[in-house]
């Protein structure tokens, strides 16, 4: 049986991928194929993580790149606290 990635797992595995891509950022395409998700997928959770401060979006010469914010990294740490705390009881997020 497939098993299907929550929203909070998705946020989880997009600030990962960003905070892994350091002060240079992430470009779309390498997102898209980071986090696995479809064109339009990706594009609502980047409108909300923008929106919500957690990434910044760099417009260069019609391309977009995306860098973690230090919002966006205290989020990611509280995510990974709890993530671990949850397994430790054996629930999953």
């Amino acid at each position: 049986m497939a098993s299907y990635r929550t929203s909070m797992q998705i946020v989880g595995d997009l600030l990962t991928a960003t905070e892994q891509s350091g002060q240079e950022g992430i470009k779309t395409t390498s997102l898209l194929t980071r986090a696995n998700l479809s064109h339009s997928r990706l594009s609502k959770f980047l409108s909300n993580l923008t929106g919500a401060g957690l990434i910044n979006k760099i417009e260069f010469d019609g391309k977009n790149t995306f860098v973690i914010t230090s919002k966006g990294r205290q989020y990611l740490e509280s995510y990974v606290k709890f993530a671990d705390v949850a397994e430790s009881f054996g629930l999953e997020l």
